[in-house]
């Protein structure tokens, strides 16, 4: 019998910190965010992407990408966004069946309203117990990883290929 694939000690210790780690990190954030800004997590992650953005907007399909989100998901988050005026949607100028999401200045004041909290659980959760030369190790280290799994996204997070 061929023999079973398997993480030796170290790598099983090093995915299950990982996931320990995210999941602390992202309850503690969900809960911030709720507390000091009415956001889902991804509402803000849509929120800081666009508010990072020079034009302050994005199409739907590349905000899907960015954000590791369903389209279908994605469309019903901004269109709550929408709704509590953080955010406008309009048919794209190029595409007419692309739609493009704006933030608009209550969605500015939103992140800045949410923006130290965040900041102080990222800061107090992640990178406190690190060093500045660990930190800058880890994002050496992350980076890659990042990238290669971004070349195989789950099906909901892949990039459409435009005909």
């Amino acid at each position: 019998m061929p023999e079973q694939p398997h993480l030796d000690a170290v790598e099983l210790g090093v995915y299950l910190d990982l996931i320990e780690v995210t999941s602390v990190i992202r309850l503690a954030v969900e809960h911030q965010l709720r507390e000091a800004g009415d956001l889902s997590y991804v509402q803000f992650q849509i929120l800081a992407r666009l508010g990072s953005s020079p034009s302050g907007s994005h199409g739907m399909t590349e905000l899907a990408d960015g954000v590791v989100y369903s389209r279908s998901g994605l469309t019903y988050q901004a269109g709550l966004l929408q709704k509590a005026g953080l955010v406008t949607r309009a048919p794209s100028r190029d595409d007419e069946r692309s739609m493009i999401v704006t933030i608009t200045e209550a969605g500015r004041e939103r992140l800045e309203k949410v923006f130290p909290g965040h900041i102080e659980i990222v800061r107090s959760l992640l990178l406190d117990p690190l060093s500045r030369e660990d930190v800058e190790t880890f994002a050496r280290l992350l980076g890659p990883v990042r990238e290669h799994v971004r070349t195989a996204p789950a099906r909901s997070a892949r990039s459409r290929r435009r005909k």
